[in-house]
């Protein structure tokens, strides 16, 4: 029986060989770096369950943004972390918000230049319920208002984009948001300001980390009713579909390696640029692993990252971002 003349392994050969046919590449430009701004001056605190992760005043912001532009890094997230929060939220709309104040600082940076500066859109950081809307409550049963918190984020969406954000992403998932955000936008002169929507966002464990980070954890109940159901790919893509039709330019998945069939399934039917969020979960697990030596850092890091951009990511939002451009 002769020996197949096809031997795969030639081309694993060498370094160079195996670099020649890669088919899934990993670029800084492709990496989305999330800065979360707090009150105060020269505040740097880490985040306890996010190592390497800080709550970052504007002016510790700014120095971020020059790290990232030296590194190729092709964007920031910024989310805000208010010292005062009320039932609607109303630091997230607010002219002189946390997030407002850090954009007018960060757009100062010649470094910005390089930057594709988004603002996250939502209610949870600034509301002292830490729902992302407008709650009403009977007795131990509550909602979260769809129509009227819609309206309060299209408010917060404009003036993020009158404060120097390049992209307005929604991420609170109400129905309706991106068309409202859209209209916002329009009439604030902003037409050309894209919304990138977290399109198919999932309630999910992963997200643990980052509730300490943003101060965002519900005071009572959860975030079913209106974040996505885990089990339900078809339902995400309804959710792509409604936001593309209402105007979505871009489309961010959330989370992102629990979901790799929902990120390559979206990829398959949808043109739009597509990006996904590696969440604080995913980061936290990794570096739980890292500190006891069960993982080679730098190699599972960019594997897990490789795996995102080969279920059809052209981006990822990472907490990696600095360390895997480093090591790209």
């Amino acid at each position: 029986m002769e020996f197949p003349a096809t031997r795969l392994r030639r081309l694993r050969s060498s370094a160079a060989m195996r670099s020649l046919v890669r088919e899934t590449h990993l670029e800084p430009s492709a990496l989305i770096y999330p800065l979360f701004l707090c009150e105060g001056e020269g505040v740097r605190r880490e985040i306890s369950s996010m190592p390497g992760v800080f709550n970052l005043s504007s002016d510790e912001a700014v120095k971020e943004v020059e790290a990232c532009a030296s590194l190729g890094i092709g964007g920031l997230l910024l989310f805000g972390i208010p010292d005062e929060k009320d039932e609607q939220g109303s630091g997230a709309w607010a002219s002189d918000g946390i997030v407002q104040r850090g954009l007018r600082a960060i757009k100062k940076s010649s470094q910005a230049e390089s930057l594709v500066v988004i603002a996250d859109v939502c209610l949870c950081e600034y509301t002292s319920h830490g729902h992302c809307g407008i709650v009403t409550r009977d007795g131990d049963h509550f909602d979260v208002e769809n129509d009227s918190s819609v309206a309060l984020l299209a408010k917060t969406a404009a003036s993020l984009a009158e404060a120097g954000a390049d992209v307005i992403a929604p991420s609170d998932m109400m129905d309706g948001r991106v068309a409202a955000i859209r209209t916002a936008l329009d009439e604030a002169g902003k037409h050309n300001t894209p919304i990138l929507s977290y399109a198919s966002k999932f309630a999910s464990a992963f997200y643990g980390p980052f509730r300490e980070a943003a101060d965002s954890a519900p005071q009572f109940g959860d975030r079913r009713t209106y974040q996505m159901d885990g089990a339900n790919l078809r339902e995400a893509m309804r959710e792509i579909e409604q936001d593309i039709a209402e105007g979505a330019d871009m489309l961010l998945m959330k989370p992102a390696m629990p979901y790799l069939d929902v990120i390559r399934e979206a990829r398959n039917r949808f043109d739009l640029p597509m990006g996904a969020y590696q969440v604080s979960g995913e980061y936290s697990m990794l570096h739980a692993a890292f500190q006891r030596g069960w993982l080679e850092p730098e190699r599972a890091m960019l594997e897990s990252l490789l795996s995102i951009r080969r279920a059809g990511a052209d981006f990822i939002v990472t907490y990696f971002a600095k360390d895997a451009a480093k090591a790209l």
